[in-house]
């Protein structure tokens, strides 16, 4: 099964990542605004919502 997961060198990791609000489980986590968010993988239901809201397209399903 694919799972969504994030590309770090395609996130700019300057500000708290607005796609965190689009996650309907909560999967999404990032700890500072200095760093990629992390998917919790236990909470993912890969629905895709991340993928589409990325601006920058560090969310991937892969």
């Amino acid at each position: 099964m694919k799972q969504i997961k994030i590309v770090e060198h395609l996130c700019p990791q300057n500000h708290f990542c607005p796609v965190v609000s689009v996650c309907h489980t909560g999967a999404i986590i990032q700890r500072s605004p200095f760093e990629a968010p992390a998917i919790d993988e236990r909470k993912c239901t890969n629905c895709g919502r991340c993928t589409r809201f990325c601006a920058y397209g560090a969310f991937q399903i892969g």
